[in-house]
């Protein structure tokens, strides 16, 4: 199943993100990446990992698959689950295919491609930004079905010219079959399969307003989830599938039942998590580093903690940067460190050694907003930055955690 779409917005100060850049840029590399995988190699600059999930089922597709060629192929013996591995590797393929297109297009528009990932039920393209226009979110969502049905119209050629009930016709046909089902499942209109996005794109034209599309996509996708979990095993049970009832056991029922849980909590989490990202994004205006800095007091180098905070205290100000003999800012005090002294040695601690130096990924513009303000706290991870005015004069000092404290605000804030 494809999810291709933005990945979401990491916490300011967490760390950043690999966005695909460096010296192994373009060389295949199995390194592991947290939450992400083995990585395969770099298409177009954007890296491709390959899940721990993948493994559980392209060993399931093997089994699954391998008994099947049993019946059709009883002559192959124990070799029919090294034909089934092949198709699940070549199938997976496909899948990566399907989501190239969607990075190309992304890459296409300039929008920034975090990874792609090879998954348990599909694969994902971490798109980091939202399109601009409907037009451009439909083309990007369609490009990936679209492919899937080039592949499987690829494949349904050489399957003209192969005889059937042979390996290299029993593979071409599954592809060409598995690629259909990719590509129509993908239409689905619910969020988060492509589909979805598809027809947030039209109801974002029609009404003018993304947030409108991402809600009514977002339902849809709600209601396909239930379907799915209802649908899909009464299908197979009623042999409305083309599977002969008759034959179905006890345990492909419970197995009917777990995929579809499985599909329908996917669905479900996707079209949520969609809606929360959406109401975020709505709301990332309102995250101004001018609005959220502290304001500081300098001070230098040797000044006493008692007499630093004492300054403050008459200046109104929650912060303090230290400066040099010229008032050039050197470091910003941490507020971890200064509750970390005790009342009674604050006269004899110098700020000096509370303080962290800054660097220039550490001055932040006032008038950042936004993404953008986002995106500058997320390249460098800090927990305090120093906010500057265009002139180089110091306003204040932004704490990552106000930041974090302003999502929580924007994301409990009601949609207009």
């Amino acid at each position: 199943m494809d999810e291709s779409g933005d990945s979401g917005r990491p916490q300011p100060g967490a760390g950043g993100t690999d966005p695909g850049t460096g010296p192994d840029k373009g060389k295949p590399r199995r390194t592991a990446e947290p939450g992400g995988g083995l990585l395969m190699g770099r298409p177009f600059g954007v890296p491709v990992y390959v899940a721990p999930s993948w493994f559980v089922v392209a060993a399931l597709i093997t089994w699954v698959f391998g008994g099947q060629l049993d019946r059709v192929l009883p002559d192959l013996g124990g070799l029919r689950y090294l034909v089934a591995l092949f198709f699940a590797i070549a199938f997976y393929a496909s899948v990566l295919v399907h989501e190239l297109a969607h990075t190309v297009a992304a890459l296409r528009y300039k929008l920034p491609v975090r990874r792609i990932q090879l998954q348990f039920f599909g694969g994902v393209s971490e798109i980091e930004k939202e399109s601009e226009t409907p037009g451009r979110e439909f083309v990007l969502a369609f490009v990936g079905p679209l492919l899937s049905l080039v592949l499987g119209g690829l494949f349904y050629i050489p399957l003209q010219f192969v005889e059937a009930g042979t390996v290299p016709g029993v593979l071409l046909a599954g592809l060409m079959i598995s690629n259909l089902i990719v590509a129509a499942f993908n239409l689905l209109p619910g969020l988060p399969l492509d589909g979805g996005r598809m027809l947030r794109a039209v109801v974002w034209k029609i009404t003018g307003k993304p947030m409108s599309g991402t809600v009514a996509a977002a339902w849809v996708g709600r209601g396909l989830a239930v379907t799915v979990l209802i649908g899909l095993p009464l299908l197979t049970h009623t042999g409305a599938l083309g599977n002969d009832t008759s034959e179905i056991s006890g345990v492909e029922t419970v197995t009917d039942a777990l995929l579809a849980a499985i599909l329908c909590a996917i669905i479900w989490t996707g079209a949520g998590n969609s809606l929360r990202m959406a109401r975020l994004r709505e709301h990332l205006p309102d995250l101004r580093a001018r609005t959220l800095t502290r304001r500081a007091v300098p001070v230098e180098s040797a000044t006493p903690l008692s007499e630093a905070l004492r300054r403050a205290n008459d200046a109104g100000a929650r912060a303090l940067v230290v400066v040099d003999g010229q008032g050039s800012p050197k470091g910003v005090v941490r507020e971890a460190a200064i509750v970390g002294v005790p009342e009674h040695r604050r006269p004899w601690v110098a700020v000096s050694g509370l303080a962290q130096d800054i660097t220039d990924g550490m001055k932040v513009p006032a008038e950042l907003a936004g993404e953008a303000l986002l995106d500058r706290l997320k390249a460098t991870p800090a927990t305090e930055y120093l906010v500057v005015e265009e002139t180089g004069e110091i306003y204040g000092v932004l704490s990552t955690a106000d930041v974090e404290r302003a999502f929580v605000k924007a994301m409990a804030r009601p949609s207009a």
